[in-house]
């Protein structure tokens, strides 16, 4: 049963349109069913929390276009629980406004904070982690970050050094954090994988609501000063009103550079349960289940002959034949047919226009 002192905000205010054509600037993956699996990546986010945190203790924070998406697809959360950002500020003002939001309601809240658009292959094991860093949060002063166990020399994501010698005494599987390391080139990402105490950075922060108010008040003072002058009103009419007009004041900066990389009570819980950021439709073909031929097909009616490592996604009710392809996209979306080389999708954007 959930703690009824566990929160968790869900940061789905991205734009991004990397599936396109399947997601665009006006209905990012986060809302999507890019899985093929009837649910968008948002709904499964929810859904793998559901023993930890109660519908009511669910927060949103998105962009103000995207709110009747969220609600569309999260009925059963508060429609108040849906914090509507008025522009883009990157994560710091997005995680500042929850914090004091939730600390209104609940000043003994405990907050998971999880991006809207990862995947998780084994859910058993990730509410196991994440019950376990809940509980070392709680009555600490301690800010914990999730490391994944790396399986590949990966380029496209940050990584964790950890000090493995040094874990703490209340969870040995819990450990200091000796630094944040921006996303590497090949030869640096292999030499970070020939070790072991380096993880990828998957972007999931576990902290109590006193911890992450009191690290912005030290490292992000103005900005701390701006939320917490907002604390008499949120949760009535006037609270939309103010974050308009205040909020396109905060620095734009990300959690990672204003706090993470500064404070000195931080934490790493590595962990293993089969997890990607879907930033590419490559990791989507890893993360998915695959014919002998290695090829993923997401869709209802797809034939494929002497074709291999490919990813299609046509999940229409169209039949879909494809012959003698080789590492290939195959993706629709209405009246949009993509047929692009995987290893070129770097130019997907270029090809339809969305970088205009």
């Amino acid at each position: 049963m959930a703690k009824v002192n566990n929160h968790l905000v869900i940061m789905a205010g991205g734009v991004g349109s990397r599936f396109w054509p399947m997601s665009t600037a006006e209905h990012p993956k986060q809302f999507i069913d890019v899985l093929g699996v009837g649910k968008s990546l948002l709904q499964l986010t929810v859904e793998r929390f559901q023993t930890i945190c109660a519908p009511e203790n669910i927060w949103v924070v998105t962009n103000q276009k995207y709110a009747d998406i969220v609600h569309e697809q999260l009925p059963d959360m508060p429609v108040s629980n849906i914090l509507c950002e008025p522009c883009r500020r990157n994560t710091a003002p997005c995680i500042a406004y929850v914090s004091w939001r939730i600390k209104s309601k609940d000043p003994k809240a405990n907050i998971v904070v999880s991006p809207s658009d990862h995947v998780v292959i084994d859910t058993q094991e990730f509410r196991r982690v994440i019950t376990d860093c809940l509980k070392f949060t709680a009555d600490s002063d301690a800010i914990v970050t999730l490391g994944m166990k790396p399986t590949r020399p990966e380029t496209g994501y940050g990584y964790i050094e950890a000090n493995l010698s040094a874990n703490s005494l209340r969870n040995k599987a819990i450990y200091r954090v000796d630094s944040f390391r921006e996303k590497p080139d090949l030869e640096t990402a292999k030499q970070y994988i020939s070790k072991n105490n380096y993880f990828w950075n998957a972007g999931i922060f576990v902290w109590n609501v006193s911890t992450i108010v009191n690290a912005f008040r030290i490292y992000l003072p103005q900005m701390a000063k701006l939320f917490e002058s907002l604390l008499p009103i949120y949760g009535t009419d006037k609270e939309q009103i103010e974050i308009d007009r205040l909020f396109p004041e905060c620095e734009n900066i990300s959690v990672d550079y204003a706090i993470m990389e500064k404070a000195e009570e931080i934490f790493v819980c590595p962990a293993s349960f089969g997890w990607s950021d879907l930033g590419t439709w490559g990791s989507l073909l890893e993360q998915s289940k695959k014919d002998l031929s290695g090829n993923a097909l997401i869709g209802p009616n797809i034939n494929v002959f002497e074709s291999h490592n490919c990813i299609i996604h046509t999940a229409q009710e169209k039949k879909v034949v494809v012959q003698g392809l080789d590492g290939y996209i195959v993706a629709e979306n209405n009246d949009t047919l993509l047929i692009c080389k995987l290893s070129e999708e770097q130019r997907i954007k270029q090809f339809s226009g969305e970088d205009k």
